[in-house]
Protein backbone atom coordinates (compact mmCIF):
# COMPACT_ATOMS: atom_id res chain seq x y z
CA UNK A 1 0.00 0.00 0.00
CA UNK A 2 1.07 3.58 -0.65
CA UNK A 3 2.25 5.83 2.15
CA UNK A 4 0.13 8.71 3.43
CA UNK A 5 2.98 11.00 4.47
CA UNK A 6 2.03 14.66 4.42
CA UNK A 7 -1.68 13.98 4.69
CA UNK A 8 -4.06 14.68 7.58
CA UNK A 9 -6.97 12.46 8.60
CA UNK A 10 -9.85 13.05 11.02
CA UNK A 11 -11.49 9.95 12.49
CA UNK A 12 -14.70 10.22 14.50
CA UNK A 13 -15.61 7.64 17.11
CA UNK A 14 -11.86 7.12 17.53
CA UNK A 15 -11.91 6.14 21.21
CA UNK A 16 -12.58 2.44 20.57
CA UNK A 17 -13.27 -0.28 18.04
CA UNK A 18 -13.12 0.48 14.33
CA UNK A 19 -12.31 4.15 14.85
CA UNK A 20 -9.41 3.40 17.16
CA UNK A 21 -7.98 0.74 14.85
CA UNK A 22 -8.44 2.96 11.78
CA UNK A 23 -6.66 5.90 13.41
CA UNK A 24 -3.72 3.70 14.34
CA UNK A 25 -3.42 2.20 10.87
CA UNK A 26 -3.64 5.59 9.14
CA UNK A 27 -0.93 6.93 11.45
CA UNK A 28 1.24 3.89 10.79
CA UNK A 29 1.07 4.75 7.08
CA UNK A 30 2.29 8.28 7.75
CA UNK A 31 -0.88 10.35 8.11
CA UNK A 32 -1.19 12.87 10.93
CA UNK A 33 -4.40 11.86 12.66
CA UNK A 34 -7.00 13.84 14.59
CA UNK A 35 -8.96 11.64 17.00
CA UNK A 36 -12.50 12.78 17.79
CA UNK A 37 -14.88 11.26 20.33
CA UNK A 38 -16.57 12.06 23.64
CA UNK A 39 -14.26 10.00 25.88
CA UNK A 40 -11.12 12.11 26.17
CA UNK A 41 -9.35 9.65 28.45
CA UNK A 42 -9.68 6.89 25.87
CA UNK A 43 -8.52 9.23 23.12
CA UNK A 44 -5.46 10.15 25.16
CA UNK A 45 -4.51 6.47 25.37
CA UNK A 46 -4.88 5.98 21.62
CA UNK A 47 -2.90 9.13 20.91
CA UNK A 48 -0.13 8.00 23.27
CA UNK A 49 0.26 4.74 21.35
CA UNK A 50 0.40 6.55 18.03
CA UNK A 51 3.01 9.00 19.29
CA UNK A 52 5.10 6.27 20.87
CA UNK A 53 5.27 4.62 17.45
CA UNK A 54 6.52 7.86 15.92
CA UNK A 55 3.20 9.16 14.62
CA UNK A 56 1.31 12.43 15.02
CA UNK A 57 -2.00 12.46 16.88
CA UNK A 58 -4.33 15.29 17.91
CA UNK A 59 -7.00 14.63 20.55
CA UNK A 60 -10.36 16.37 20.05
CA UNK A 61 -13.06 15.80 22.64
CA UNK A 62 -16.30 16.26 20.73
CA UNK A 63 -19.89 15.07 20.48
CA UNK A 64 -20.59 15.08 16.75
CA UNK A 65 -24.36 15.16 17.32
CA UNK A 66 -23.86 18.81 18.32
CA UNK A 67 -23.28 20.67 15.07
CA UNK A 68 -21.09 23.32 16.69
CA UNK A 69 -18.83 20.62 18.14
CA UNK A 70 -18.70 18.75 14.83
CA UNK A 71 -17.69 21.91 12.98
CA UNK A 72 -15.16 22.74 15.69
CA UNK A 73 -13.59 19.27 15.38
CA UNK A 74 -13.01 19.82 11.67
CA UNK A 75 -11.74 23.37 12.08
CA UNK A 76 -9.48 22.41 15.00
CA UNK A 77 -7.96 19.65 12.86
CA UNK A 78 -7.15 22.06 10.05
CA UNK A 79 -5.88 24.76 12.41
CA UNK A 80 -3.54 22.41 14.28
CA UNK A 81 -2.46 20.01 11.52
CA UNK A 82 -2.62 22.35 8.53
CA UNK A 83 -5.07 20.64 6.20
CA UNK A 84 -7.61 17.80 5.88
CA UNK A 85 -7.15 15.03 3.30
CA UNK A 86 -9.26 12.26 4.82
CA UNK A 87 -12.42 12.16 6.91
CA UNK A 88 -13.56 8.84 8.35
CA UNK A 89 -17.09 9.13 9.68
CA UNK A 90 -17.05 6.21 12.05
CA UNK A 91 -19.05 7.42 15.08
CA UNK A 92 -22.19 5.32 15.36
CA UNK A 93 -24.52 3.43 17.64
CA UNK A 94 -26.56 0.24 17.10
CA UNK A 95 -29.62 -0.12 19.33
CA UNK A 96 -31.70 -3.01 18.05
CA UNK A 97 -35.10 -4.43 18.98
CA UNK A 98 -38.67 -4.57 17.66
CA UNK A 99 -40.37 -1.39 16.49
CA UNK A 100 -43.50 -2.32 18.44
CA UNK A 101 -43.07 -1.09 22.00
CA UNK A 102 -39.59 0.29 21.38
CA UNK A 103 -38.14 2.97 23.66
CA UNK A 104 -38.10 5.77 21.11
CA UNK A 105 -35.24 7.55 22.86
CA UNK A 106 -33.06 4.83 21.30
CA UNK A 107 -34.33 5.91 17.88
CA UNK A 108 -33.50 9.52 18.62
CA UNK A 109 -29.98 8.56 19.63
CA UNK A 110 -29.36 6.52 16.47
CA UNK A 111 -30.67 9.26 14.20
CA UNK A 112 -28.54 11.88 15.96
CA UNK A 113 -25.31 9.87 15.90
CA UNK A 114 -25.58 7.73 12.76
CA UNK A 115 -27.10 10.39 10.51
CA UNK A 116 -26.88 13.91 11.89
CA UNK A 117 -23.36 13.52 13.27
CA UNK A 118 -22.16 12.16 9.94
CA UNK A 119 -23.93 14.93 8.04
CA UNK A 120 -22.54 17.68 10.23
CA UNK A 121 -18.96 16.41 9.95
CA UNK A 122 -19.23 15.87 6.22
CA UNK A 123 -20.67 19.33 5.61
CA UNK A 124 -17.87 20.96 7.58
CA UNK A 125 -15.14 18.84 6.01
CA UNK A 126 -16.01 18.90 2.30
CA UNK A 127 -14.59 22.38 1.54
CA UNK A 128 -11.29 21.38 3.14
CA UNK A 129 -11.25 18.05 1.29
CA UNK A 130 -11.83 19.84 -2.02
CA UNK A 131 -8.95 22.17 -1.21
CA UNK A 132 -6.67 19.29 -0.25
CA UNK A 133 -7.44 17.46 -3.48
CA UNK A 134 -6.49 20.53 -5.49
CA UNK A 135 -3.27 21.46 -3.71
CA UNK A 136 -1.86 18.21 -2.33
CA UNK A 137 0.75 15.98 -3.89
CA UNK A 138 -1.76 13.11 -4.12
CA UNK A 139 -4.29 15.19 -6.05
CA UNK A 140 -7.16 13.44 -4.30
CA UNK A 141 -9.00 13.44 -0.96
CA UNK A 142 -11.22 10.89 0.76
CA UNK A 143 -14.44 10.86 2.74
CA UNK A 144 -15.14 7.38 4.11
CA UNK A 145 -18.47 6.62 5.77
CA UNK A 146 -18.72 3.55 7.98
CA UNK A 147 -22.15 2.02 7.49
CA UNK A 148 -23.20 -1.62 8.00
CA UNK A 149 -24.63 -4.63 6.25
CA UNK A 150 -27.80 -3.20 7.83
CA UNK A 151 -27.56 -0.50 5.17
CA UNK A 152 -28.27 -3.17 2.55
CA UNK A 153 -30.40 -5.83 4.23
CA UNK A 154 -33.49 -4.89 6.28
CA UNK A 155 -34.14 -7.29 9.13
CA UNK A 156 -36.86 -7.69 11.73
CA UNK A 157 -35.67 -6.13 14.95
CA UNK A 158 -33.36 -3.67 13.17
CA UNK A 159 -35.88 -1.28 11.62
CA UNK A 160 -34.60 2.10 12.77
CA UNK A 161 -30.96 1.07 12.66
CA UNK A 162 -31.64 -0.10 9.09
CA UNK A 163 -33.23 3.27 8.33
CA UNK A 164 -30.18 5.21 9.53
CA UNK A 165 -27.71 3.04 7.65
CA UNK A 166 -29.75 3.05 4.43
CA UNK A 167 -29.72 6.83 4.83
CA UNK A 168 -25.93 6.85 5.11
CA UNK A 169 -25.72 4.90 1.87
CA UNK A 170 -28.07 7.24 0.01
CA UNK A 171 -26.28 10.33 1.28
CA UNK A 172 -22.88 8.89 0.37
CA UNK A 173 -23.85 8.15 -3.22
CA UNK A 174 -25.50 11.55 -3.72
CA UNK A 175 -22.49 13.39 -2.29
CA UNK A 176 -20.14 11.25 -4.37
CA UNK A 177 -21.83 12.42 -7.56
CA UNK A 178 -21.57 16.03 -6.38
CA UNK A 179 -17.84 16.09 -5.59
CA UNK A 180 -16.28 13.36 -7.72
CA UNK A 181 -15.22 15.79 -10.47
CA UNK A 182 -13.28 17.66 -7.78
CA UNK A 183 -11.35 14.48 -6.99
CA UNK A 184 -12.95 13.94 -3.60
CA UNK A 185 -13.70 10.24 -3.31
CA UNK A 186 -16.72 9.28 -1.21
CA UNK A 187 -16.65 5.66 -0.07
CA UNK A 188 -19.03 3.49 1.92
CA UNK A 189 -17.83 0.61 4.10
CA UNK A 190 -20.49 -1.88 5.25
CA UNK A 191 -19.19 -4.26 7.94
CA UNK A 192 -21.03 -7.38 8.98
CA UNK A 193 -20.76 -8.76 12.51
CA UNK A 194 -17.70 -7.17 14.09
CA UNK A 195 -16.32 -7.71 17.58
CA UNK A 196 -16.51 -4.19 19.04
CA UNK A 197 -18.34 -2.38 21.85
CA UNK A 198 -21.20 -1.53 19.47
CA UNK A 199 -23.46 -4.46 20.28
CA UNK A 200 -22.84 -4.12 24.02
CA UNK A 201 -24.99 -0.98 24.24
CA UNK A 202 -28.19 -2.97 23.67
CA UNK A 203 -30.76 -3.93 26.28
CA UNK A 204 -30.17 -7.38 27.87
CA UNK A 205 -33.06 -9.05 26.06
CA UNK A 206 -31.80 -7.73 22.73
CA UNK A 207 -28.27 -8.89 23.51
CA UNK A 208 -29.60 -12.43 23.99
CA UNK A 209 -31.09 -12.36 20.49
CA UNK A 210 -27.89 -10.98 18.97
CA UNK A 211 -25.70 -13.56 20.69
CA UNK A 212 -27.98 -16.41 19.62
CA UNK A 213 -27.99 -15.26 16.01
CA UNK A 214 -24.20 -15.06 15.76
CA UNK A 215 -23.20 -17.87 18.12
CA UNK A 216 -21.67 -19.92 15.29
CA UNK A 217 -20.07 -17.00 13.46
CA UNK A 218 -16.45 -15.97 13.96
CA UNK A 219 -16.81 -12.15 13.87
CA UNK A 220 -14.66 -9.66 12.08
CA UNK A 221 -12.21 -7.68 14.19
CA UNK A 222 -11.91 -3.89 14.23
CA UNK A 223 -8.54 -4.22 12.51
CA UNK A 224 -10.21 -5.95 9.56
CA UNK A 225 -12.37 -2.90 8.89
CA UNK A 226 -9.47 -0.54 9.52
CA UNK A 227 -7.52 -2.46 6.90
CA UNK A 228 -10.46 -2.00 4.51
CA UNK A 229 -10.44 1.76 5.09
CA UNK A 230 -6.69 1.86 4.53
CA UNK A 231 -7.11 -0.01 1.24
CA UNK A 232 -9.66 2.57 0.08
CA UNK A 233 -7.63 5.68 0.87
CA UNK A 234 -4.38 4.34 -0.59
CA UNK A 235 -5.75 3.65 -4.08
CA UNK A 236 -4.25 5.65 -6.96
CA UNK A 237 -5.90 8.94 -7.88
CA UNK A 238 -7.79 7.51 -10.83
CA UNK A 239 -9.43 4.75 -8.75
CA UNK A 240 -12.38 5.29 -6.42
CA UNK A 241 -13.79 2.47 -4.29
CA UNK A 242 -17.40 3.53 -3.93
CA UNK A 243 -18.70 0.72 -1.71
CA UNK A 244 -17.30 -2.27 0.16
CA UNK A 245 -19.43 -4.87 1.96
CA UNK A 246 -17.32 -6.95 4.36
CA UNK A 247 -18.88 -9.91 6.14
CA UNK A 248 -17.46 -12.67 8.31
CA UNK A 249 -17.04 -15.77 6.17
CA UNK A 250 -19.70 -17.63 8.17
CA UNK A 251 -22.30 -14.85 8.18
CA UNK A 252 -25.10 -15.80 5.81
CA UNK A 253 -27.12 -12.61 5.82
Amino acid sequence: MKRLDGTVALVTGASSGIGEATAEQLAARGAAVALAARRADRLDAVAARIRSAGGTALVIEADVTDQAQAVSAVEHTVAELGRLDTLVNNAGVMLLGPVVGAPTEEWDRMVRVNLLGLLYCSHAAVPHLIRAASDGSRGVADLVNISSVAGRVPRSGSGVYNATKFGVGAFSESLRQEVTQKHVRVSLVEPGATDTELRGHNRPEVMETIMARFKDVEPLQAEDIADTVLYIVTRPRHMSVNELLVRPTEQAG
